[in-house]
């Protein structure tokens, strides 16, 4: 049986030829979409939109958590949390009323993931300190998230000299600040442990 091999100097100019390719659509600009942001307020003003949705969708997702959680100091943290979540969400209303805009919630595909992962991971684990590590890992995920975006968020409001929001936008990133300390508390005495 004989096989047909391609000579090197051919396989060679294909490897480079692809490479090439690559290279290119690296270097290409993303065409923006006919309603872009032109400015940084636009930008901003795009981002409450997202953080609005993402905060809204906590306030649904984090009774599911509470149900699903065994750890009696993790339960209290998620329902605590809970009533956080929904002064994050008057705080982000405050904000579209001092920019004289309307709430608008714009769909979070970031946040959607995370939510979705978190919803995956409680289905996958045996009720117990498993899935009280699996909860708590799905809720850093969510505050990390949420950390970076209300930093921004924050650090876009003082350039924009947006006082009111940065001052809501500070208020949130604290208490997110602490929620993952929390957290982190709560895997390190013992559950993460328990959860061998």
């Amino acid at each position: 049986m004989t096989t047909k091999t391609q000579p090197a100097a051919k396989t060679a100019t294909k490897g480079k030829t692809a490479a090439k390719t690559t290279a290119t659509a690296a270097t290409k600009k993303t065409p923006a979409k006919k309603d872009a942001a032109k400015e940084l307020k636009d930008l901003f003003e795009d981002s409450l939109k997202d953080i609005y949705w993402a905060e809204k969708a906590l306030v649904k997702a984090l009774p599911k958590m509470h149900k699903n959680a065994t750890d009696e100091k993790l339960k209290t943290a998620i329902s605590d949390h809970l009533e956080q979540t929904k002064n994050h969400v008057t705080r982000l209303e405050d904000c579209f009323a001092a920019l004289g805009k309307k709430a608008q919630a714009k769909k979070c595909d970031a946040m959607q993931g995370i939510l979705d992962e978190g919803d995956s991971i409680v289905e996958e684990t045996e009720p117990g300190t498993v899935r009280d590590a699996g909860i708590i890992a799905a809720s850093q995920k969510v505050e990390h998230y949420e950390i970076t975006t209300y930093g921004t968020l924050a650090a876009w409001a003082k350039v924009l000299k947006e006082d009111k929001c940065l001052e809501n936008l500070l208020a949130t990133l604290e208490e997110e600040k602490k929620c993952d300390e929390l957290l982190t508390g709560i895997a390190d005495t013992n559950l993460n442990s328990k959860a061998l």
